[in-house]
């Protein structure tokens, strides 16, 4: 839309970044018209169109025409994304602001689902006329969408908001302004921020970003030594949902942490009783065994003692071809101990734990399968308990992942919390980088896991390593986040790799990890070929490991002779 040239009064542009927004585009440009003490021509406001689907446009013209003292001017961002669209939105208001003769007029912005208070520009306008460049508006949550979030979440927030607080109090230097009125809160979000048109063009613009491009101009500002003033008389309210349209931000922060609270559990929750009661179908207990002679038994023992109770129907030992005993000792200790290569044999020898995971699911006769690793030192039974609880507790869950301690033991020593370097170093910060919202998972790499087997026979299963993250991402690609849960289980000791073979095992895990954000649009398919080492200790050549990256498709698109 063609802009008039700015009025000569102009003070401040306010800018809108909005995505499918129609029913809450209304009362944010309500609000905006609602300012007080602000003369008319004084601001004007730029909705920015995020690749909107809906009538968010339309409903913003219709909502602005009765409201002639507030001009609105509508863009749409070539480039998708709130960061993007706010980048336009603030260049925009700068450009006009500048062309109205404005160096110190104010480019203010909130969200599309906020509605500002009253005074919420006049406020601004007054603080940068005594010298602010940058202001941070404190923002809260609406009151009754914030009820609908689990208490947990809004403890937890407390207690964040306090922390970030100290740390920017801390390095904030005294001026004449007491600190408390400097620093009045924490933030200095999209929902409420403002600068100087001749700050924003010091610092370069917005920081061009997808998504948390608030956070990003708070570092430039900061690289610049721009003070940013926080303070509690301009404040939001802003919306406390959980599908936000950002890939990051709020919204996101606060699903995560509204799953986290519903969907985490303590294996001490449930008991044998409680579960008996509530469980309706047969249960297998599945367990890929490789050389784990020495744990193999009591592992079985653990389980045996619940199938006696009638919580577990059936123990499957999923042997591979092990040398020290490990079927002789799984059989004789009650379980039924099948060969991985007997199974599903036209696809060749079993080539890793994820294959005979999938394997197994063509024999496992139970409506729900739990996998648990069978080289644990110190399993409990209450493994078991803890995994199907959340299952057979709330039947909407279909997914349940181990968490737990993992200590790591060199020698005499025991490093608490030091165990488990695949996932810190990797499995992580994938997560987190590419899928946000499975961050909240402690183990993300826990071999014990339950699930119904339908959703299982759904599912792709790498056949090495990369079983556990891949099941993970597709699981909740599937069933959808809320249908999965974690349980935390104690701590669980179990063998250590050599940093060598780690690292062909984060291999296979990026592999499939990569796979699967490719399909999702996030990441180019991966090729993967050798795992490139370094030279071993006495070695001159460096190793080209091959590494399994082998997927096997879903048990339920195979033909019913080969899946029966």
């Amino acid at each position: 839309m063609s802009a008039m040239p700015p009025d000569p009064g102009l003070r401040a542009v306010v800018v809108v970044p909005a995505r499918d927004e129609q029913e809450r585009i209304g009362p944010c440009l309500l609000a905006l018209a609602e300012q007080r003490y602000v003369k008319p021509g004084a601001f004007e406001v730029v909705l920015v169109l995020d690749h909107c689907s809906d009538a968010t446009g339309a409903r913003a013209l219709r909502a602005a025409s009765p409201l002639r003292a507030m001009p609105l001017i509508v863009l749409e961002s070539d480039l998708s994304g709130a960061g993007h669209a706010r980048r336009l939105g603030m260049d925009f208001a700068c450009e006009r602001l500048l062309a109205a003769g404005r160096p110190d007029g104010l480019i203010a912005t909130t969200d599309a689902d906020s509605r500002v208070a009253p005074d919420w520009l006049a406020v601004q306008l007054l603080l940068a006329s005594e010298g602010a460049m940058a202001i941070g508006g404190r923002i809260e949550l609406d009151p009754h969408e914030a009820a609908k979030l689990h208490p947990a979440v809004i403890e937890a927030r407390g207690a964040q908001a306090q922390e970030r607080l100290a740390r920017i109090r801390s390095k904030t230097p005294l001026h004449d302004v007491p600190r408390e009125e400097q620093c009045g809160h924490h933030q200095f979000s999209g929902a409420s921020l403002a600068v100087t048109a001749r700050t924003y063009r010091e610092v370069g613009g917005l920081p061009i970003s997808e998504a948390l491009e608030d956070e990003a101009l708070e570092r430039a500002l900061e690289d610049r030594g721009i003070q940013i003033l926080r303070t509690g008389r301009v404040h939001v309210t802003t919306s406390a949902r959980t599908d936000g349209r950002a890939s990051r931000g709020l919204a996101r922060d606060l699903a995560l942490a509204d799953w986290r609270a519903r969907r985490s559990f303590r294996a001490a929750q449930f008991t044998t009783e409680q579960l008996l009661e509530s469980k309706t179908g047969s249960i297998s207990v599945v367990l890929p065994a490789r050389e784990v002679a020495t744990t193999i038994g009591e592992i079985v023992d653990s389980v045996m003692a619940l199938r006696e109770l009638g919580l577990v129907d059936e123990i499957l030992v999923i042997d591979a071809a092990s040398q020290d005993g490990t079927a002789m000792v799984a059989a004789a200790h009650g379980a039924s101990v099948l060969q991985e290569d007997d199974l599903l044999s036209e696809f060749g020898p079993a080539r890793g734990k994820g294959d005979a995971m999938w394997r197994a699911l063509s024999v496992a006769h139970g409506e729900i399968v739990v996998f648990l690793d069978a080289d644990t030192g110190d399993f409990s039974p209450s493994f078991v308990v803890g995994l199907l609880g959340p299952l057979l507790s709330h039947p909407e869950i279909r997914f349940v992942k181990g968490a737990f301690l993992r200590p790591l033991q060199i020698g005499g020593s025991v490093l608490p919390g030091q165990g488990g370097r695949v996932t810190e170093l990797v499995a992580r910060p994938l997560l987190n980088l590419y899928a946000p919202h499975l961050a909240g998972f402690d183990q993300p790499l826990a071999g014990e896991l339950a699930a119904r087997a339908g959703l299982l026979r759904s599912l792709c299963f790498p056949a090495g390593y990369g079983v556990e993250i891949a099941n993970l991402i597709d699981a909740a690609h599937v069933a959808g986040i809320d249908a999965l849960a974690q349980v935390d289980l104690g701590t669980r000791q179990n063998r250590h790799q050599s940093l060598r073979d780690l690292s062909a095992m984060s291999y296979a895990v990026m592999v499939a990890a990569a796979a699967r954000l490719h399909d999702a649009g996030l990441a180019s398919a991966p090729t993967p070929g050798p795992l490139a080492l370094p030279p071993a200790p006495g070695e001159t050549a460096i190793e080209l490991r091959r590494v399994n990256v082998l997927e096997r498709p879903p048990l339920d698109s195979l033909p019913v002779r080969m899946a029966g």
